[in-house]
């Protein structure tokens, strides 16, 4: 046997070896959620984790064929758990973008909805620096609507931060702060309830930069097989109509983008 024949037997035999242990990484696979931001993610009362990010989740890793462990972790140490490996990726309406991507890596996108203003019905309040001049606005921290609120309004309305956006709503219906500024199908949700019924929609939707390439599932930079195996079922779960049932659970209209 020649050299150069011997190394090729060893190169290929090392590389099904390796093809053979990258085939067998994925068996397991922790997927972090916030668990506050319904209806996408949740906590129930019994203490499970519930809703349309956690469906889809679910349904990407029986097509996979991985078993899962689907966990709530605040919002503000979401992308640092997953750095640090306290799980493998991030199914939690967490919008692509260029910034995040510095960090780590998304599947392709698996919604795309777009941000709006939501305040008292007959407030009068328009949208614009000089329409909310003064006004206080709520938005949960470490978020687009954050960043978009500080790039483009700071110093001239209040903006104020919280944990999550249930405790946003709570003092929007208490009258606390004057809007919030979020997904504009969260905020449907939430004018769906008793405690939404005074509030609506005002303004155009905000739009730029901050807002991303649609929601998507985010991995370590280094995991790109575990990346493609969810874009292969996320691709698989659209054809097959599992997608679409998951989405008229939680929605009377279709969240993926069409274009």
């Amino acid at each position: 046997m020649t050299t150069f024949f011997r190394f090729l037997v060893i190169g290929l035999a090392v590389a099904l070896a390796s093809g053979n242990v990258q085939a067998q990484k994925w068996t397991k696979v922790r997927i972090a959620t916030e668990g506050a931001y319904p209806p996408f993610n949740y906590v129930d009362k019994d203490g499970r984790v519930g809703g349309f990010d956690v469906d889809i989740a679910n349904a990407l890793c029986e097509e996979m064929k991985v078993q899962c462990t689907i966990v709530a972790q605040d919002w503000d140490g979401i992308i640092p758990g997953l750095l640090a490996k306290k799980y493998d990726a991030i199914v939690a309406s967490m919008a692509i973008t260029e910034e995040r991507k510095k960090r780590i890596d998304f599947s392709d996108k698996y919604y795309q909805t777009v941000a709006r203003f939501v305040a008292k019905k007959g407030s009068g309040i328009e949208i614009g620096r000089e329409g909310l001049k003064g006004k206080t606005i709520g938005v949960q921290r470490a978020t687009i609507h954050a960043n978009y609120l500080n790039d483009n309004y700071k110093g001239v309305v209040n903006i104020k931060e919280y944990d999550n956006y249930e405790n946003a709503y709570i003092d929007l219906a208490a009258g606390r702060v004057d809007a919030i500024l979020d997904d504009n199908v969260a905020l449907w949700a939430f004018l769906q309830k008793p405690e939404g019924k005074n509030f609506e929609f005002v303004g155009p939707p905000a739009t730029g930069k901050w807002f991303g390439e649609g929601k998507g599932i985010a991995v370590r930079k280094e995991d790109q097989d575990l990346k493609t195996m969810f874009n292969k079922a996320l691709a698989t779960i659209r054809a097959n109509g599992t997608y679409k049932k998951i989405n008229e659970k939680y929605f009377p209209f279709d969240l993926y983008p069409q274009s």
